[in-house]
């Protein structure tokens, strides 16, 4: 399993997606043999993301994509992102993660960090790219407003203000678990993106996002055969 092939299709469907005020881009049927990369993942050794002792970050586990995905995701990539984010073209592009990933953590037993959006990055050109190999019953990304600061995307000038005030609201009530966020007191749902089996969505990772699992007892898992298997990758420029 170690020479995959990961060969992106010919026949694959490129779309753009409108996000509140931003863009997302979505690419159906992208690889010609996603059911490759499943094998692959039963065969690998799944370990917890950073922080997930302590309710931080990813709520589930991680392993290593095949090298093969991941050097023809980025080769394949790389102009499209330039052109739709407005990357400058004369810009390297730099992989910082690469990573299989499967939700394992109990809807109750979310931390509220985890149960609500969240933001990767306040880079302008940090690019999150989510490759699904799993039933839109798993659920897909939704994306979100800041009710009280209006933001939507956080920038080196704003982050500070967007957390001054999230801290805030946590402390004045904090959030039920849930993998299923649509409007709250605080935040907006002003998008989102099903999980189609072989779907590759690409966003900045600036933008507050979050996993929306509408049913979670079919998504929790620590299987790649049963549960909410993904490719999560991170750029930047």
């Amino acid at each position: 399993m170690k020479n995959l092939t990961c060969e992106i299709n010919k026949n694959k469907i490129i779309k753009t997606v409108n996000i509140g005020d931003f863009k997302a881009l979505c690419i159906d049927n992208f690889l010609m043999q996603p059911d490759t990369i499943e094998s692959y993942a039963r065969e690998s050794s799944f370990t917890p993301y950073p922080g997930y002792e302590e309710g931080k970050g990813y709520p589930g586990v991680r392993a290593s994509a095949p090298e093969n995905y991941s050097y023809n995701l980025t080769l394949f990539l790389e102009p499209l992102i330039k052109n739709t984010f407005n990357v400058g073209k004369n810009k390297d592009i730099r992989k910082s993660m690469c990573a299989m990933s499967l939700l394992t953590t109990p809807e109750s037993l979310l931390s509220p960090l985890q149960s609500t959006p969240h933001f990767d990055s306040s880079e302008p050109e940090h690019i999150a790219a989510v490759f699904y190999l799993c039933s839109p019953q798993q659920g897909g990304t939704a994306f979100y407003k800041h009710k009280a600061t209006g933001l939507q995307r956080l920038t080196k000038q704003n982050v500070d203000k967007y957390l001054d005030a999230y801290y805030d609201e946590l402390n004045t009530r904090l959030p039920k678990p849930t993998y299923c966020l649509n409007n709250s007191d605080f935040f907006e749902k002003v998008g989102s993106i099903d999980a189609v089996y072989n779907r590759l969505v690409v966003y900045p990772g600036s933008i507050l996002h979050n996993p929306f699992v509408p049913n979670p007892n079919l998504s929790i898992s620590t299987k790649p055969d049963n549960g909410r298997l993904t490719i999560n990758t991170f750029f930047n420029f």
